[in-house]
């Protein structure tokens, strides 16, 4: 994942959520690059469940 400036960020140093189903966190995806604020789910099991 790169920053605004272009930086390269570690894999330890990405954001994390916890899943609102099972309160697991997990950690931020590139194809969740454009949507992140709108991610509450750690997966499609867990979203379904709701």
């Amino acid at each position: 994942m790169l920053n605004q400036k272009g930086i390269t960020i570690k894999k330890i140093n990405l954001p994390k959520k916890v899943c609102l189903t099972c309160q697991k966190e997990f950690t931020w995806r590139k194809k969740w690059e454009k949507c992140w604020d709108e991610v509450k789910y750690c997966s499609n099991l867990c979203r379904n469940i709701k």
